[in-house]
């Protein structure tokens, strides 16, 4: 019996098809978005129409009936040509509508999923606080019930993806709402429909990459929802979230392996025409031996997040695969953004190559759904330290 590590015949026609859209549709236009701090809504309402908002989650819900393994094929064909069009549909599916899916009721599934699944609105999903990023047990945003029975919501979160576009339609938002025993925090997780009186949303933070996707600062002066925006069990949020978090890194480390191939591709291409001393730039050995150690990486991380995938969708443990894969495909995707600019030299510095947006955009790997420092300590745990 022999391991046959090649895509089923459905997977291998959606990887090409995204491909397609990424090096036609995308890589032309996302340069201009990308200079400009700009949200590519053309771009996102072209995704939403092909389904990929809708890949992994059931077809009476408005979704394509996939799962991980085919979102994670459309995170790194996208992530290839761009990390902003690729974070905006992982945060989207994983941090927006996953969350309902997962634990929502069926009458929180029938009102948000279509419109999630289909593009047409974007969900958000608010965890890290000023004060508490690792530390999500340090959660400082309170919910409690008023005499109508209704969430009052105060509080603050910060570097929230899609929070505050044109077609963000909810954030879920983590807090607190009563205590243990112990005294430790009871997390719920709670869905604040956009719109909502006392929700703000600052203005778009200033970023050192993922600059055509949207990140704000959110804030809430009491807020009311009803009692029936509580997502999944009280007291159960932060169990919620966990999960969601560990889905999350193989999506994330799909999105890197993605962006490390393109350094790969970028970087290929550039030392073919690139001409120095007569010859092209590939013609030399240093040149060939770091464009074989990126491909070395890439390759191995593409292995790392389609394991973890693949435990995820078979419903067997994954958190250590999960971890595993998200830290090693974000660091790999650093080195080779680093070796990719210099291998273009001058011009890897000028903002018109796409290696200097990938090497703007890689370091935030190694930090969001987790840090590296995290992701070792949850390996080092499912070791039984």
């Amino acid at each position: 019996m022999s391991l046959d590590h090649r895509l089923p015949d459905e997977l291998e026609e959606l990887r090409r098809t995204v491909e397609a859209f990424a090096h036609d549709v995308v890589a032309p236009e996302i340069g201009a978005y990308y200079e400009q701090h700009a949200f590519p809504y053309d771009i996102v309402r072209q995704m939403g129409q092909m389904g990929l908002f809708g890949l992994p989650f059931p077809e009476e819900y408005g979704g394509m009936g996939g799962d991980y393994l085919a979102l994670g094929i459309a995170l790194e064909e996208l992530a290839r040509v761009d990390s902003s069009v690729a974070i905006t549909l992982e945060a989207g599916v994983s941090l927006g509508a996953m969350p309902i899916h997962r634990f929502g009721t069926e009458e929180q599934k029938r009102e948000w999923l279509p419109k999630l699944c289909s593009g047409e609105v974007l969900g958000a999903f608010g965890l890290t606080e000023p004060d508490g990023g690792s530390d999500a047990g340090a959660t400082r945003t309170t919910a409690v019930r008023d005499d109508n029975g209704d969430w009052v919501i105060n509080g603050s979160k910060c570097f929230i993806t899609n929070s505050g576009t044109d077609i963000t339609g909810l954030v879920t938002v983590t807090a607190v709402t009563g205590r243990k025993d112990d005294g430790s925090p009871l997390i719920s997780a709670i869905i604040v429909p956009a719109g909502t009186p006392g929700f703000t949303v600052a203005a778009p933070y200033s970023k050192v990459g993922w600059n055509a996707s949207d990140t704000r600062e959110l804030s809430f002066s009491d807020v009311r929802v009803p009692a029936a925006n509580l997502l999944g069990e009280e007291g159960r949020g932060y169990a919620q979230f966990l999960r969601t978090l560990d889905e999350g890194r193989v999506a994330i480390a799909a999105l890197a392996t993605g962006l490390a191939q393109g350094c790969v591709d970028e970087s290929v291409r550039y030392a073919k025409e690139r001409r120095a001393f007569g010859r092209p730039i590939g013609a030399n050995q240093a040149i060939q031996f770091k464009l074989a150690d990126m491909e070395l990486r890439a390759h191995t991380s593409r292995l790392a997040w389609r394991h973890a995938a693949s435990r995820l969708v078979h419903g067997e443990t994954f958190k250590k695969e999960a971890a595993l894969a998200k830290l090693y495909s974000s660091e790999i995707a650093v080195d080779n953004a680093r070796e990719a600019t210099q291998i273009h030299g001058g011009y890897g510095f000028m903002n018109e190559y796409p290696v200097a947006r990938m090497w703007r955009d890689a370091k935030i790997l190694e930090i969001g759904e987790g840090t590296s420092e995290v992701q070792r300590m949850l390996i080092a745990r499912e070791l039984g330290f």
